[in-house]
């Protein structure tokens, strides 16, 4: 599935992962390839991702996470370093 992680003032991550565990504002969840349809409040925490190189995780203060198709759409409010 394509993720895409986005802030205000630009694009973060964009490409294809096997899973990714969100911090979610009622507690952790995972996508996985062909979820269903998902939209998320994010709370503050650490968004993992698991690709083809390797597992990769971004810091973020909240946002939204869209699931839709195999696309997940992650719009942040910013991502730490």
């Amino acid at each position: 599935m394509r993720l895409e992680i986005i802030t205000p003032d630009r694009q973060v991550f964009a490409g294809e992962v096997s899973s990714a565990i969100f911090p979610g504002a009622d507690g952790q969840f995972e996508v996985l390839n062909n979820h269903a349809p998902l939209i998320s409040a994010l709370q503050a925490g650490e968004v993992r991702v698991t690709s083809a190189a390797g597992r990769e995780s971004f810091q973020v203060t909240g946002g939204v996470v869209e699931v839709l198709r195999n696309n997940v759409v992650v719009l942040a409010e910013s991502v730490l370093a």
